[in-house]
């Protein structure tokens, strides 16, 4: 049953690598099926065991993969470390983030059991497809075969979108990464699970446009709900960024954003444009039972934006440094 349920997502995800062109052909499903038999069950096993002791992993996994594709591409490259906080992970937009321990753990079994053979760029795709399954998402696979990045620059983030993005500004940056408006749309339903710090939300609460009251678009029961939780100068306090429903993937989030009732700005943007505010409306209508399977075909088409494959860029002993040879 399982293969049943997983065979129209696999035969959409193969059909968007025949389209993406040669630059990812050598992308493919099992990739390690003879260099790294285990290797995918490795890494699953490794986010079953970070998540069986704190379930919150699972989203921030989801989100470093976001974090690590938007900049450079999937390359890994949000990995790196510097003393001297040159390196991409050092920039303020990746604040927060989570989860690199994880893909480290999973790097350090997959060495002992086949060095120099499975890249960090491919752990952290395999990490964030097992966390979507791990809170009631899909099954899905996801064809692995990059190779991880040869640089790390803390401005190389600056192109990240932010929460304080307007739908246009959202439009733009997505598009420059090979993402559609449907791909927006799809891919911000990654917030159906998680939450957020007070600290990403807190403009929107208190300094609207660098100005001193609140956001007008937010309903007035809910910005009351949002600053009895986010008292101005409280950075630190989680919110569900899916009200209601943050530890279960699933479409509720799009609910949420028609009413008005997410926390995040560049959430709530998604209704200012009448194209994006169409695919919502779609995903809550006639949509709905395709939502699941086009999620799968936007986060499997992400995870190939600016993939190094071949003889190019490394595999890295160790994911957060570089190899010097």
């Amino acid at each position: 049953m399982q293969l049943l349920t997983r065979a129209p997502a696999a035969l959409k995800v193969a059909f968007l690598l025949l389209l993406l062109g040669a630059s990812h052909g050598q992308l493919q499903f099992r990739f390690y099926s003879d260099s790294c038999p285990d290797a995918e069950d490795i890494v699953t096993a490794v986010v079953q065991n970070a998540a069986a002791s704190d379930a919150t992993i699972l989203p921030a996994l989801v989100r470093l993969q976001f974090h690590d594709c938007f900049v450079r591409g999937c390359d890994a490259s949000v990995l790196i470390t510097s003393t001297g906080n040159t390196a991409e992970v050092n920039n303020i937009k990746h604040q927060g983030l989570r989860g690199q321990n994880v893909i480290d753990a999973a790097k350090e079994e997959l060495e002992d059991q086949c060095p120099g053979v499975v890249s960090c760029a491919d752990i952290i795709a395999l990490a964030s497809r097992d966390a979507i399954a791990m809170t009631n998402g899909p099954s899905f696979q996801v064809p692995t075969g990059r190779r991880d990045g040869l640089f790390s620059n803390v401005r190389d983030a600056d192109v990240l979108p932010d929460v304080s993005d307007s739908i246009q500004v959202l439009r733009s940056k997505f598009a420059a990464s090979g993402l559609n408006d449907r791909d927006l749309v799809l891919l911000t339903a990654a917030h159906t699970i998680g939450t957020t710090a007070c600290f990403f939300v807190k403009d929107r609460l208190y300094n609207y446009h660098g100005g001193t009251g609140s956001d007008p678009s937010i309903p007035t029961a809910f910005l009351s709900e949002l600053k009895a939780r986010c008292a101005p100068g409280d950075f630190s306090t989680r919110l569900p960024l899916d009200r209601g429903s943050e530890g279960s993937f699933d479409d509720s989030i799009y609910h949420n954003i028609r009413a008005g009732l997410v926390p995040i700005a560049s959430d709530a943007a998604l209704d200012d444009s009448n194209t994006t505010a169409a695919v919502v409306a779609a995903y809550l209508g006639a949509a709905s039972s395709s939502f699941a399977q086009d999620f799968v075909g936007a986060i499997v088409k992400m995870g190939t934006i600016g993939a190094i494959t071949g003889e190019f860029g490394d595999v890295r002993d160790v994911c957060s440094s570089f190899n010097f040879n």
